[in-house]
């Protein structure tokens, strides 16, 4: 199948659709799905189109041909072989609920991607990761160590050719030097408890609290850590009933839908950053 996707997004004004859809029809091309919005309070526009065309194509040629075009209304135009399923590497230290969650679905087809290894600081999903046959690199970090095993995971990125990188419950905080190389390209999960139960036992802090909803957030990792953009939310009501481990067993639910959803959005190139938010089409 030849189809693409092209995203975009530009200052609001009138003529963007117009141009878009008559250099498809240049190209023969034929819409199949597209996706706008215009935000009144930043006046930017944002574009998502999945088209198909008579022949295959070279992405680069066709960023040419559309040069022209993003030019014109100042665009942040990127163009996706819609078919080429996108490459991960998976984070991950001594919480699997994510890991699973997304090795299953890749494996079940219900997610559109390659996993091409997983990195831990620990060795314990190494037997996990070899049932699925994905490589499993065992990275030990200490304070002393930090810098050096960063720099395996960054040549690790590199060789393997990662477009994503997915932190699935990785307790580690990135350094600023790599989460500026991951820009853009680096997904993290946590709970919603955040900022107000940080560090050990998150689920029993919300316990002791008697908290009657609990949740998990997906974001793209920045610098500050937990304050990236925002991809994907979502929340369980709890009740006075229910124990520290039972919190803990729908947390890690809420957590693995999470960040799948957010995994999915980024791969089928449905999010566009729009300041410190993001568009997500649906």
């Amino acid at each position: 199948m030849n189809d693409y996707i092209l995203t975009l997004s530009c200052p609001d004004r009138i003529g963007i659709v117009h141009s878009v859809s008559g250099w498809l029809l240049t190209l023969h091309g034929n819409i199949i799905d597209a996706q706008q919005f215009g935000d009144l309070g930043t006046e930017r526009f944002f574009l998502r189109v999945h088209f198909h065309l008579p022949l295959p194509a070279d992405v680069q040629e066709l960023e040419r041909s559309f040069a022209s075009v993003a030019e014109k209304f100042d665009m942040q135009a990127q163009i996706y072989d819609a078919q080429r399923k996108a490459r991960l590497l998976i984070l991950v230290s001594r919480q699997g609920h994510c890991l699973n969650d997304l090795l299953f679905r890749k494996h079940s087809g219900q997610l559109p991607v390659e996993i091409a290894g997983i990195v831990s600081n620990h060795d314990d999903f190494a037997a996990m990761a070899d049932s699925y046959g994905v490589p499993f690199y065992h990275f030990p970090v200490a304070p002393e160590t930090r810098e050096a095993q960063e720099r395996q995971i960054l040549e690790l990125v590199e060789r393997e050719n990662i477009d994503l990188v997915v932190l699935a419950r990785y307790m580690q905080i990135l350094s600023n030097n790599l989460c500026r190389a991951l820009s853009g390209r680096a997904i993290n999960i946590h709970h919603s408890f955040l900022p107000s139960f940080k560090g050990a036992r998150p689920y029993h802090q919300a316990h002791a609290r008697g908290v009657k909803i609990i949740g998990a957030t997906a974001h793209y990792v920045t610098a500050d850590l937990d304050e990236g953009p925002i991809i994907e939310q979502d929340i369980e009501r709890v009740d006075h009933a229910m124990s520290a481990h039972d919190l803990t067993q729908v947390g890690s639910d809420v957590e693995s839908l999470v960040l799948s959803r957010a995994v999915r959005s980024h791969v089928e190139h449905r999010i566009l950053l729009n300041g410190q938010r993001t568009v997500v089409f649906r």
